[in-house]
């Protein structure tokens, strides 16, 4: 995300229902194992919106690759620990009974290796029977490469609009979110370039697989993208 952009980043998903869409995930757990004073992981946490939630039935913690965003989850959730580390290579020497990585900020991993690089270092903060649940960005099929997109923030002295065309490269969607930001200082322009990787749902199931896990797909999820459920074998 674009420095300037972090502060925005509330206001311009503020249509997520993240309060349910942590409930959902709760259930999931919850399903897989129901053990009491489960420690969480939320992997690409941004501002801490699921952990604000998730927090309330598990002992959360978040991980972020910006320090923008990870100062505005740590002012929403004092006390909760935050690190800010790449999905890739994190080590934060310690094992979780759950990891979460949602919002399709999966997608960023924009190569097979760089995707099968993640879910390793994600499964190696597993605990034995531990769980990784992932939401997976668009598959190939789901992307419209040609398809021009618009969202606007209004607010009294704030108004956003962000148009941005759909396109694919080397197989990677790839768009360019122009923001035009007005304020009463004035109005200006940001623009944030994004390439994330469209996977099959075999590249990801056999990236779960890779990475010593038992996976099993969900195709609707929580937000009609899907959800792939891994889970760690008994050591």
């Amino acid at each position: 995300m674009h420095t300037e952009m972090a502060q925005y980043y509330d206001l311009i998903y503020a249509f997520k229902d993240y309060h349910a869409e942590a409930d959902a995930i709760k259930a999931c757990i919850l399903r897989h194992n129901a053990t009491p004073d489960q420690r969480l992981l939320d992997v690409a946490c941004g501002t801490g919106r699921h952990v604000e939630h998730l927090s309330a039935s598990f002992h959360a913690e978040g991980l972020d690759l910006s320090p923008e965003l990870l100062e505005l989850a740590k002012r929403r959730n004092p006390g909760i620990p935050f690190h800010c580390s790449d999905m890739r290579t994190f080590d934060l020497s310690d094992r979780f009974d759950v990891i979460t990585c949602l919002f399709s900020a999966i997608g960023y991993m924009a190569s097979i290796a760089d995707l099968k690089l993640a879910l390793s270092t994600m499964a190696n903060h597993l605990r034995s029977n531990g769980l990784l649940i992932i939401e997976p960005w668009l598959t190939p099929e789901m992307w419209k490469p040609g398809t021009v997109h618009a969202l606007l923030v209004d607010e009294p002295e704030l108004k956003i609009a962000r148009i941005n065309t759909s396109e694919t490269r080397n197989g990677r969607s790839v768009f360019d979110l122009h923001h035009l930001i007005g304020t009463p200082e004035g109005t200006r322009h940001v623009v944030e370039h994004h390439e994330m990787g469209l996977f099959t749902v075999q590249d990801m199931t056999s990236a779960f697989e890779a990475a010593g896990l038992d996976v099993t797909h969900d195709p609707k999820g929580i937000t009609g993208r899907g959800l792939y459920l891994g889970v760690r074998p008994h050591e």
